[in-house]
C-alpha cells in the first residue's frame, strides 16, 4: 500500500479483530470441556483408551488441518474476489458450525456415533470457517503503510492473546448460565459470531483496492511452492512454522506439566491458561509502540531470544522439580521461576508473530496479499498440529518431563540460524 493512500475503509480494522478474536474465542472455548463431552460417547461405544485417545484427538487435529488445506485458498479468492465477502462467510459459518457442536452433544449415549460423527463436522466446518486468518492480515495490509505494517499485524496477536484468555472464562459461565447442559457451550461460541457477524455486515466496507490485479488461477500445490520460492518469503514462513511448534510444544504440554511438577488441577490450571492469555494480549500491546522505533527484524530476533530464554526457564525447572512433592504451603521459588519462563517466551511469541506476518507482507507483491499470507497460516496451521504432537510424544519420554522444552529451544536455535538469510531481504 502506498504511503498516500487514503485511510482505513470504516470499520475494517475492528473487524479484523473481531473475526480472528472470534476464531480464538469459539477454540478456547471448546478446548477445555470437548474431551470431557466427548466421554460419555466414547464409553458406550466400549473404545480402549488408546482409541479414545486417537478420537479426541483427531476432534482435536481436524481443526488445524482444515485451516491448513483451505488458509490459501481463502487468501487467493480474498485477492479475486475481495475480502469483505469472505470474512463475512468465515464469521457466518462460525455461526452455523458451533451451533452444529451445541447440537451434537445433545444425543444420549445411546446414540454415539451419531453424535460423534456430528462433533466431528462441526469441528471440519469450524476449522475451515476458520481459515481467515490470512485475509484478516491482508485486510490489515490493505489499511496500512508498509512503515506502520507491523503495528497493524500487532492487533492479530492481541486478538488471539483475548480469545485464548476469554475463552475458557466465558465457556465456565457459560455452562452456569444454561444451568449445566452440554450445548451450551457451542450456542454461546455461535451465539458470540452471530453479534460478530451482524456487526461486520453493518460497518465493514471492502479493503482490497479496485485497481488490484490478481490472478485468477486457482491456488494449487504448485502455487504454494512458488510462494516458498520467493526470496526470503520461504525462510519466513520457516522461520513462522518453526517458532509455532516451539511453542506448541509448551502450549500442549503445559496443563499436564504444571500437575506433574506443582499438583495444580483444573481450577488452578484455568488460572495458569487465563495468565498464558493475558500475557500474549499485553505483549501484544506493547509491541504496538515499539514497532514504531524498531526494524520488524529487530523485533524478530528480539522476540526469539526471548521465546529461546523463557523455554529454557521452564526446562530447567522441569528438571529440577522432577522427584519433588508438590508443596502446598505456598508459591515457591519453582514455581515463580515457572511462571517468569512463561511470560518471558510468551512475550517473545507475541513478537514473532507480527514481526513475520508484516515482514512477508512487506516482501509480496499488492495483488498476492490474500495468497501469500494465507500459505504463511496454512504452514501455521500444520505447525500446530505437529507440535502438541511432538510435544505429547516426548513429554513422558523422560522422568524430569522436560524434552519438549528442550525440543523446542533446539528448533528455535535453528530459527536463529535463518537470521543472516532473512536480514539479506
Amino acid at each position: 500500500m502506498d504511503p498516500t493512500a487514503p485511510a482505513a475503509p470504516r470499520g475494517a480494522l475492528l473487524i479484523v479483530f473481531l473475526t480472528v478474536f472470534i476464531d480464538l474465542l469459539g477454540f478456547g472455548i471448546v478446548l477445555p470441556v470437548m474431551p470431557r463431552q466427548a466421554e460419555p460417547y466414547l464409553t458406550a461405544l466400549e473404545l480402549s483408551p488408546a482409541a479414545g485417545d486417537a478420537v479426541i484427538g483427531l476432534l482435536f487435529s481436524v481443526f488445524s488441518l482444515m485451516q491448513f488445506i483451505f488458509s490459501p485458498i481463502w487468501g487467493r479468492l480474498s485477492d479475486r474476489i475481495g475480502r469483505r465477502p469472505l470474512l463475512l462467510l468465515s464469521l457466518a459459518g462460525s455461526v452455523v458450525f458451533y451451533a452444529l457442536y451445541g447440537y451434537a452433544v445433545t444425543f444420549p449415549p445411546e446414540q454415539a456415533r451419531t453424535a460423534l460423527g456430528l462433533m466431528l463436522a462441526a469441528r471440519i466446518g469450524a476449522g475451515i470457517a476458520g481459515a481467515s486468518v490470512g485475509t484478516a492480515a491482508a485486510v490489515i495490509a490493505d489499511c496500512t503503510t508498509p512503515q506502520n505494517r507491523a503495528r497493524g499485524m500487532a492487533l492479530i496477536g492481541i486478538a488471539f492473546g483475548a480469545g485464548f484468555t476469554l475463552g475458557p472464562l466465558i465457556a465456565y459461565f457459560g455452562l452456569a448460565l444454561f444451568r449445566q447442559e452440554p450445548w451450551g457451550v457451542g450456542a454461546l461460541a455461535s451465539l458470540l459470531s452471530f453479534i460478530a457477524l451482524v456487526i461486520a455486515v453493518a460497518i465493514f466496507r471492502e479493503t482490497r483496492r479496485p485497481d488490484s490485479r490478481a490472478t485468477k488461477e486457482f491456488p494449487t500445490l504448485g502455487r504454494t511452492k512458488a510462494v516458498l520460492g520467493m526470496p526470503t518469503v520461504g525462510a519466513l514462513v520457516l522461520v513462522y512454522f518453526l517458532s509455532i511448534v516451539a511453542f506448541a510444544n509448551f502450549e500442549a504440554t503445559l496443563a499436564r506439566f504444571t500437575r506433574a511438577a506443582f499438583g495444580m488441577g483444573n481450577d488452578e490450571n484455568f488460572l495458569v491458561f487465563a495468565f498464558i492469555g493475558f500475557v500474549l494480549m499485553l505483549a501484544g500491546g506493547l509491541y504496538r509502540p515499539l514497532a514504531k522505533r524498531l526494524p520488524e527484524t529487530q523485533l524478530l530476533a528480539g522476540g526469539v531470544g526471548l521465546m529461546i530464554l523463557g523455554l529454557a526457564v521452564v526446562g530447567g525447572v522441569a528438571w529440577l522439580a522432577q522427584g519433588r512433592a508438590p508443596d502446598a504451603s505456598g508459591m515457591t521459588m519453582l514455581e515463580r521461576s515457572f511462571f517468569a519462563g512463561s511470560a518471558l517466551a510468551v512475550s517473545g511469541f507475541a513478537c514473532v508473530n507480527p514481526s513475520i506476518s508484516a515482514l512477508i507482507s512487506r516482501r509480496s507483491s499488492p495483488e498476492r496479499q490474500g495468497e501469500i499470507l494465507g500459505v504463511n497460516q496454512s504452514f501455521a496451521s500444520l505447525a500446530r498440529i505437529a507440535g502438541p504432537f511432538l510435544g505429547s510424544m516426548l513429554f513422558s519420554a523422560h522422568a524430569s518431563h522436560a524434552l519438549p522444552y528442550v525440543a523446542a529451544v533446539g528448533l528455535l536455535a535453528l530459527v536463529a540460524l535463518l537470521f543472516p538469510r532473512i536480514a539479506r531481504g
